[in-house]
């Protein structure tokens, strides 16, 4: 439960990033630990889905974190693949997916307490 906690939670922080680098405003770089979590997005991505693949057996609890943080993980990467089809738009376009996504990335950031 812990792996998958600590995978999620990165997860969140890569898309956070993604979308702060998405939306970054001026001439100056870009710092470097958040183009790092961002440039991280698709490994934590396929390590939380794997997570949310398998089934979980166990105590009532332990497999209510584990199916919330399951679907989490889906609302997540559905988010992201959304978000993934309107780069190639106007910059209308990105910055409303971008929000969109930062809307659903604060929505899973709030069941953060039914992970365990």
């Amino acid at each position: 439960m812990a792996a998958f906690r600590k995978v999620l939670t990165s997860l969140v922080e890569s898309l956070d990033a993604t979308v702060r680098v998405a939306r970054w405003p001026g001439p100056e770089a870009i710092p470097a630990p958040l183009e790092n979590s961002a440039a991280k997005l698709l490994e934590h991505l396929g390590s939380a889905n794997r997570f949310a693949a398998d089934r979980y057996l166990g105590s009532p609890p332990v497999v209510m974190c584990m199916n919330a943080m399951s679907a989490a993980t889906k609302v997540l990467d559905a988010a992201y693949v959304e978000y993934r089809r309107h780069l190639a738009g106007s910059s209308e376009e990105l910055a409303r997916a971008a929000m969109e996504l930062d809307h659903e990335i604060d929505a899973v950031k709030a069941t953060s307490a039914q992970w365990g």
